[in-house]
């Protein structure tokens, strides 16, 4: 089965990657690491805390993207009377799920839709988030499923004119498919005490299935850190396939190019037509309006050829694809399948 639908990685993982499962010794398994004697987390956050010039203190780490995000969500909803946090209208449905889990409760404010993305509204946010005034404010850059990212100017518009109690919390599980561009991150840590960033190696790393997930904190929330740091260390095997894959930019950097490949071939070969719309995307996925009479149609032919991409569910983008950027084979065989249907609709 081709797997479009989830957003993973279809693609090989680095040799690097490769050759640390082949090389490590199961015996290093037997032991705890020792990095904590020197009052460092792991080997992991002392290497981006390298790459990325933010504090190892500063680095956070998790069980993949998710755990830190339900970490700072149950941990800071969960203090004092304030419960509420404020999420993008279309966005990932485990956002308030995760709020609903520790008693908290959401508001959304809103995305709208422009030619051909759907952008925030930078003083739109501010104003709810003023109005509003959250425990927490979730931005997602880029936003699933609607792949529009925020630059850092625009972060740092909205740190700057929000109340400073309010905890933002900016998702970038699906940065760096577009832009190398990291620089902004240790700045605004630094600045604002009330940022976190929380990072991932399932996405542009391709290693859903390792679990490893990071982030960066502001100053200052030494308790919360305490609460999401393992006092034992964290898994020594993962730790040395994500040190691999840390290493592996170029290799990576080359599968980011395919996806740019399958993007710009939707665009081209979809975009016009009539009833479809072709978003831009910085994420490693596109969303696609489309004919929604050709839905059943169209999920029949991709099935016979065991392909499977997300028809969209969510209130307002009933009309839409969600497909992962695959392998050029893969993209090219859904674009030419949603090409030859769409024929009949015309």
């Amino acid at each position: 089965m081709n797997y479009l639908d989830r957003n993973e990685f279809n693609f090989e993982p680095s040799q690097k990657v490769i050759d640390a499962i082949k090389n490590f010794d199961p015996k290093d398994l037997c032991f705890y690491t020792r990095i904590f004697d020197q009052g460092k987390k792991s080997v992991i956050s002392v290497r981006l805390s390298e790459i990325y010039g933010v504090p190892e203190d500063q680095v956070l780490l998790a069980y993949g993207g998710e755990d830190l995000l339900k970490n700072a969500v149950h941990y800071f909803l969960a203090q004092g009377d304030n419960r509420t946090i404020l999420l993008p209208q279309f966005s990932w449905w485990y956002y308030n799920r995760v709020a609903s889990e520790c008693g908290g409760t959401y508001e959304m404010y809103p995305l709208h839709e422009t030619e051909d993305t759907f952008a925030y509204d930078v003083e739109e946010v501010i104003e709810y988030t003023n109005r509003i005034h959250p425990r927490m404010l979730l931005l997602a850059s880029p936003n699933n499923p609607t792949g529009n990212s925020l630059t850092p100017s625009e972060v740092g518009r909205i740190m700057e004119n929000i109340p400073d109690d309010v905890i933002v919390l900016i998702d970038e599980a699906y940065a760096s498919f577009i832009t190398t561009d990291t620089a902004y991150i240790a700045p605004l840590v630094e600045k604002y005490a009330n940022l976190i960033i929380s990072r991932t190696l399932s996405k542009f790393y391709g290693l859903p299935g390792l679990r490893v997930g990071f982030g960066f904190i502001g100053k200052g929330h030494d308790q919360f850190c305490s609460y999401v740091n393992k006092y034992l260390g964290f898994n020594r095997f993962s730790e040395a396939v994500a040190l691999a894959a840390l290493d592996s930019d170029e290799h990576y950097r080359q599968v980011a190019d395919d996806m740019e490949w399958g993007r710009q071939l939707y665009k081209r070969e979809l975009g016009n037509l009539p009833g479809f719309k072709v978003y831009r995307s910085s994420a490693n996925f596109i969303l696609i309006k489309y004919p929604v009479e050709m839905k059943d149609e169209l999920l029949k032919a991709l099935t016979v050829q065991d392909y499977k991409i997300k028809f969209m569910a969510d209130k307002g983008l009933e009309s839409c694809l969600r497909i992962t950027l695959g392998r050029k084979e893969q993209t090219q065989t859904v674009c030419d399948t949603i090409k030859r249907l769409a024929s009949r609709y015309n």
